[in-house]
């Protein structure tokens, strides 16, 4: 597997987007530790090491935005789900990045 992302998008795009009332699918791929000190509002959660056995939780033929901590994790998301024909974004820098609100559990 050759790791190469083929769409990416920042944080600062995606917070502009969700800031305009788009609907955004989103997906973050962090731990479940990670998620419950903050996420993005709309997300929705699978643990990077559950991603290819709930895969099919995902739509396939709508545009995905991956989210992890750093951007490591979701561009392998990314890859791994590009490669099953899914339709994914890597959100660079990850929410290290993220200046906007996040939810907390």
């Amino acid at each position: 597997m050759a790791f190469k992302i083929s769409k990416e998008i920042t944080p600062q795009k995606v917070a502009a987007q969700l800031k305009n009332g788009e609907s955004l699918n989103m997906l973050d791929v962090r731990e479940p530790g990670e998620w419950r000190e903050g996420h993005i509002a709309g997300a929705k959660h699978i643990p990077l090491g559950l991603l290819l056995e709930r895969r099919h939780e995902l739509d396939q033929a709508q545009e995905t935005i991956v989210i992890c901590r750093s951007g490591n994790r979701s561009g392998l998301a990314c890859e791994l789900l590009n490669e099953k024909g899914y339709n994914v974004v890597n959100m660079t820098g990850g929410l290290n990045a993220w200046t906007d609100e996040l939810v907390r559990d």
